[in-house]
């Protein structure tokens, strides 16, 4: 398994076109590097703001020497099955067939690497497979990156279509987890039609209408974001928080969740009395409030061809999920179109709305028929 991660950085002098023939899943497959037992990227650096990135081959002496400067829309890791022989990175070459993908996102205070452990389990199970784990704007590595505003679902949709075609793959399957769950039901909304292959779409915890809040023992996640801009941007300490936020009635979990949006101040390898939030907590405000009034709806009961859309609902979902999404996700699955295109509704038993972390088994085995029997 290969593990491949890039830090997005501006840089100057390129220009950052895009425009509608972009927002395609399809692109032309690049030239793979040598695939090796387990390949890292090295720890990227910024010098006079342009990125710098290069390839080091662990377990072997010899180095994969290319270096490449380039302007990324989002911050992302790319984690390949040990089968897969392809980087985006290098020369194109047609030979070598772009490997199937998968693009993982994350939900509102949440990165990338909230979706490590299971993207590294899927990768070995079907090692023929590619899954790209993004930070969205103003979340983790990507909060470095200015965005314009607004901060909405649909502005985040259209900066993942421009990641993927910088990347030049073409996604099998999208999967977003409640916030982005919302963000890839936009992708299909805003991708140019007709896709070039059937795609998957799993919207995790997530509805495409109206957002209802849970109970009021439930953790709300607008009266989280409330709560944290009322905290400074530096700190002291991550157990202070913690408490804080318990004592604000969250839950302890979601409170030391929360933290790891915190990062020492100090540079690495050095002690740290301090740690700073690593989000843009304006921005990802915005972005919530777009999350509980973008309607979805249509794209969900007007599917491309080729487009299969499925539901999953935690058992003890953090929101509630209202008779009338239930009765409208299983009148689209009736009339779901031939060909690839359609609804299905799943449940989750024993999860709350951190699917992947409640019960990653279950998560696993509902999630695996889309990988199954694909090949590059």
């Amino acid at each position: 398994m290969s593990y491949i991660s890039n830090f997005a950085a501006p840089f100057h002098g390129q220009r950052a076109a895009f425009n509608s023939a972009d927002t395609q899943l399809k692109f032309p497959s690049l030239a793979s590097i040598q695939s090796r037992p387990a390949i890292r990227i090295a720890r990227p650096f910024f010098q006079n703001d342009t990125f710098s990135i290069s390839r080091m081959a662990v377990g072997r002496s010899s180095r994969v020497g290319r270096q490449g400067r380039l302007r990324m829309a989002l911050a992302y890791e790319l984690v390949q099955g040990k089968l897969v022989r392809w980087s985006s990175m290098v020369v194109l070459d047609r030979s070598i067939p772009e490997p199937p993908t998968a693009v993982l996102l994350h939900g509102i205070l949440g990165s990338r690497k909230n979706w490590g452990t299971f993207a590294r389990r899927l990768a070995q199970e079907f090692p023929t497979w590619q899954f790209v784990l993004v930070d969205l704007r103003c979340h983790g590595d990507s909060a470095s990156i200015k965005k314009r505003g607004p901060h909405t679902v649909a502005s985040t949709a259209l900066d993942v279509l421009k990641l993927i075609a910088q990347l030049r793959i073409t996604p099998r399957v999208l999967i977003g987890h409640s916030f982005g769950g919302k963000v890839v039901l936009s992708m299909v909304e805003q991708a140019a039609k007709p896709l070039p292959r059937p795609v998957r779409v799993w919207v995790l915890d997530a509805t495409p209408g109206k957002v209802r809040a849970g109970g009021d023992g439930d953790d709300h996640p607008a009266q989280l974001i409330s709560s944290l801009r009322k905290l400074p941007m530096e700190v002291s300490s991550k157990r202070d928080i913690v408490n804080a936020l318990v004592q604000e009635g969250f839950s302890k979990d979601v409170a030391q969740w929360v933290v790891t949006n915190l990062r020492p101040t100090a540079a690495a390898g050095t002690p740290s009395s301090s740690f700073s939030w690593v989000f843009d907590l304006e921005g990802i405000s915005q972005m919530y409030q777009s999350y509980e009034e973008t309607n979805l709806w249509e794209v969900v009961e007007n599917l491309p061809r080729g487009v299969h859309v499925n539901f999953l609902k935690a058992e003890r979902s953090l929101h509630r999920w209202a008779l009338e999404d239930l009765q409208r996700i299983h009148a689209a699955e009736e009339s779901a179109a031939d060909e690839g295109g359609g609804v299905e509704m799943h449940v989750l038993e024993d999860a709350g709305h951190w699917v992947h972390a409640d019960n990653p088994d279950g998560l696993f085995r509902i999630l695996s028929f889309s990988f199954k029997g694909v090949k590059a």
